[in-house]
């Protein structure tokens, strides 16, 4: 690797500072003296917030040069190996050899990809800088193992697209005003996003066409590179068709034994244990996230069939194409992802299935919080009393009173017989008033 095309990235990056950027609602630590880790899916905007805190700093009066930003999402330096990290260091000292290294900021972006990085990042922790930022498309960075050899404890600033708060901000809607006229406009923006998702880019192009192009391409860079690539998978074709099974299983327990039947009557070759595998990784890198059945045996919710949902919904349109009647699909696919974006790191989100069914069982450390059923409407009373049924049932088992019906616009409170109330609530207010 030469040194010199290093130093050409730190100096490029240097000068490109201070960036334009649309905030998040939550900004990264500007000085936690921790390593910040940023894992989330490619292209949700953890890169910005890391700009974001350049920002900061260069307003505070940090000079530029005392940034050292390695962008490793580059063909050159991704063949680097762990051995090869060291000539970051070595170029930025010979770039600014006045410069006091312990003072330097430092942001590696997409770090993951090079094998080892992580005793590289805990050698420029121990020995160098106590201001590291590290960004990463794959959930290894949160792990245990991960925490084991950064022994300074991490600190973790998991990044999704777009909450639909920060969906209104990036479209200049004001979501704290009553006048009549802005609440349409929150509700056309809630349709608009329950539609195309929060990932930021997306958000901000204009042209439909082009936003299915963008989404498609998140989606081939996912399949391509972040799975095939990086865990050594040559079988694209069924790759691809599998993910699209899971997708269009949204919200429903998904059998891996079912879908490998279907594969296998397809004429495609392919064991069970890789179509395991595969939901690992496609988890991995954040295109799903595992919701297991609620229960209180450990080993029954280990061995339960998980559902799968989907990291935005703007992406599974644009893989599957829209579906007809699947508005409901995607409004439980964007509360689970509010849920999950809101959690602490005691809670735990289930589904429940018995009789009846419960969408959400929140669990936070040993005691259910909430049960919180999703319907895209209640005029139907077949519906109506699934929705009713489920939750008291749900209510019945866990001891929770605390019980949610989250519809696309219907508000009421449900007083029943037993004492309970479900409160029943539209979706873009309950987006916008959770804290």
């Amino acid at each position: 690797m030469d040194k010199s095309y290093i130093k050409s990235q730190i100096a490029m990056r240097q000068a490109e500072f201070p960036t334009d950027l649309k905030l998040r609602d939550t900004p990264l630590p500007v000085d936690s003296q921790r390593i910040v880790t940023i894992p989330g899916v490619r292209r949700c905007g953890k890169t910005s917030r890391m700009e974001t805190v350049v920002n900061t700093l260069l307003s505070q009066g940090i000079a530029r040069e005392r940034f050292l930003w390695v962008s490793f999402d580059d063909e050159r330096l991704v063949k680097m190996t762990s051995d090869d990290l060291d000539l970051i260091l070595q170029a930025y000292r010979e770039m600014f050899p006045d410069i006091d290294i312990s003072s330097v900021f430092m942001f590696f972006d997409e770090i993951q990809l090079i094998d080892g990085w992580e005793y590289f990042v805990m050698r420029l922790y121990k020995h160098y800088s106590k201001h590291i930022y590290i960004s990463g498309s794959n959930a290894t960075m949160l792990s245990s193992e991960l925490r084991t050899v950064l022994r300074g404890w991490p600190q973790e600033e998991e990044t999704l697209p777009l909450s639909f708060r920060e969906y209104c901000a990036f479209k200049d809607i004001d979501t704290k005003s009553w006048l009549e006229s802005d609440l349409a406009k929150i509700r056309r923006a809630f349709y608009a996003y329950n539609n195309e998702g929060g990932f930021p880019e997306v958000v901000l192009t204009e042209n439909p066409l082009q936003k299915v192009k963008i989404l498609q391409g998140y989606f081939d860079a996912m399949l391509l590179k972040d799975m095939a690539e990086h865990y050594r998978l040559s079988n694209i074709e069924v790759l691809r068709y599998y993910l699209k099974r899971i997708m269009s299983n949204l919200t429903t327990p998904t059998s891996i034994r079912s879908l490998h039947g279907d594969i296998k009557s397809r004429g495609l070759k392919v064991s069970k244990d890789d179509l395991y595998l595969w939901a690992s990784y496609a988890c991995s890198i954040f295109m799903f996230l595992r919701v297991p059945n609620y229960s209180r045996s450990l080993q029954k919710v280990e061995s339960s069939q998980p559902k799968f949902y989907c990291i935005d919904n703007g992406l599974r349109d644009a893989v599957l194409l829209p579906q007809s009647g699947d508005d409901g699909k995607k409004l439980e696919n964007t509360v689970f992802l509010h849920l999950y974006r809101q959690r602490t790191p005691v809670d735990q989100i289930y589904y429940y299935q018995g009789k009846g069914e419960c969408d959400f069982v929140v669990q936070g450390g040993a005691t259910v919080e909430s049960l919180i059923q999703v319907t895209w409407e209640m005029t139907d009373e077949a519906t109506r009393q699934r929705e009713i049924n489920g939750l008291v049932e749900a209510a019945q088992l866990t001891g929770c009173h605390n019980l949610l019906i989250i519809t696309s616009d219907h508000q009421e409170e449900i007083h029943l017989a037993d004492g309970l109330t479900i409160h029943v609530v539209p979706a873009w207010r309950w987006l916008l008033t959770r804290p």
